[in-house]
């Protein structure tokens, strides 16, 4: 059916006025600022944007800065770390929100916080600002380090609470209320220095479940799976603006069996695939330790490991997650016996070579996080990864280099983006503006 309308003169002049406002609607497109997410780190498909660009990083870990922190005389370390992060471009951290029992507690016990440790955490988050590092915080620890799945477990046997393996932390009611009161108190808190609510803060690029999840009770990854599905849609019903993800190794499960064989020879309970399709998970994470996972083969053996690691990784995070993907953790220890810094700079810097082509010739990888930096004089965290940049200058040097390629290349990204969209804008002012004129002829 169709309908005649009938336009009289004034209805002629109130549509051009409609049209030129539209016209000059797409002229200024570009100027209009976009709500309340502006100037947090989203996804956009396989990508990581930033006001609408493209946001591509080179980074590191730190998980011990609010353990120095805690220590006011200590936070020098924490400031010298950014600082000299900052100075060979590195733009994103990644670091621990969680101690739990034992020495320097930031929860004391399930619900109860040490202020003053809270501080340092607090501390923390301020200096990243300053320097213009955003942050990966992550809620608790696979490992026992720093209290993690096991503190949990504990405190729910000491409750009276029957368990029967460690395993039960991703299936236990009261450890999974345990674990979530500790999450919102992580991202409601208010920053005593900043004033900003941690879940308001563009410092904090995402949240991290768990740093390497693991589950031995059930190697196809469905437990675990469980567990991250529930997890995510409540960190999700608190905080809409941050991203997060997993803290997933890269290991795959039961979803793809042709895949298991990019493993490094063994499963650990989580699937790559399936864990990361959870919706409210908005990028993939992978590490990469060829020389712990394949200690007794050779380095070409390694390298060839971490090559397809890579590889493999990338390409289904881009056709069957379609969602970014981040080496969250990769580096060389030198506590191996054949170690020496050639093969440390070898590695991270095939490493981020594999990032860099990946993220110019698909997307995808949006950058790389190098485990890990320290300042002098912290001897008690090292662990044989640990990078110092002062006191390595070659290191340093190729972790500067990547930061500028990764930099420019997010700067080329963001010019190309602008001009396909421009492109379009100028098709549709030059159409508008031809049917204005083509109206006021009519009129006329």
């Amino acid at each position: 059916m169709s309908t005649y309308i009938r336009y009289g003169h004034h209805s002629w002049s109130a549509l051009i006025v409609v049209l030129c406002m539209a016209l000059l609607c797409c002229v200024c497109e570009c100027r209009v600022y976009r709500g309340k997410a502006a100037g947090f780190v989203q996804t956009k498909g396989t990508n990581f944007v930033l006001n609408g660009s493209p946001f591509l990083f080179n980074g590191f870990n730190a998980y011990w800065m609010m353990n120095v922190a805690t220590v006011p005389k200590e936070r020098i370390k924490v400031t010298e770390v950014l600082q000299d992060a900052a100075n060979v471009g590195l733009s994103v951290c990644r670091t621990w929100a969680f101690a739990d029992g034992g020495d320097k507690a930031l929860q004391i016990s399930p619900g109860a916080y040490n202020e003053h440790v809270f501080q340092g955490l607090d501390f923390v988050v301020s200096e990243a600002r300053k320097h213009g590092i955003r942050l990966i915080l992550s809620f608790v620890n696979n490992f026992n380090d720093f209290g993690g799945r096991l503190q949990y477990i504990d405190w729910v046997k000491k409750a009276g609470v029957p368990i029967s393996s460690d395993d039960d932390f991703y299936t236990n009611p009261i450890v999974k209320e345990y674990y979530k009161n500790h999450v919102q108190r992580i991202i409601t808190r208010v920053n005593t220095i900043t004033g900003i609510a941690y879940r308001d803060d563009t410092t904090i690029m995402a949240w991290e479940l768990m740093n390497e999840p693991r589950c031995q009770a059930d190697y196809s990854g469905r437990t675990v799976n469980g567990w991250i599905q529930e997890m995510a849609s409540f960190v999700k019903s608190l905080d809409r603006h941050h991203l997060l993800e997993v803290g997933m190794e890269g290991f795959y499960g039961d979803t793809m069996p042709e895949r298991k064989q990019i493993n490094p020879g063994y499963q650990v309970g989580t699937d790559f695939i399936t864990n990361n399709l959870v919706s409210e998970i908005d990028f993939a994470t992978i590490h990469a330790y060829p020389d712990q996972w394949l200690s007794g083969q050779n380095e070409d053996s390694q390298m060839e490991f971490m090559q397809r690691w890579m590889w493999s990784h990338y390409e289904d995070s881009r056709v069957i997650l379609k969602k970014p993907l981040v080496i969250a953790e990769f580096g060389k220890s030198s506590n191996n016996q054949e170690y020496n810094i050639n093969k440390r700079d070898s590695y991270i810097d095939a490493v981020y070579r594999n990032i860099y082509m990946m993220a110019n010739t698909g997307g995808t990888v949006g950058g790389g996080l190098v485990w890990q930096l320290m300042a002098d004089g912290m001897g008690s965290f090292s662990d044989g990864y640990q990078i110092i940049l002062s006191k390595s200058p070659s290191t340093s040097s190729i972790i500067s280099e990547q930061s500028h390629s990764m930099r420019t290349l997010s700067h080329l990204l963001r010019i190309r983006s602008q001009n396909v969209r421009l492109g379009k804008d100028h098709r549709q002012n030059q159409n508008l503006k031809s049917l204005v004129s083509n109206l006021v002829e009519v009129i006329k």
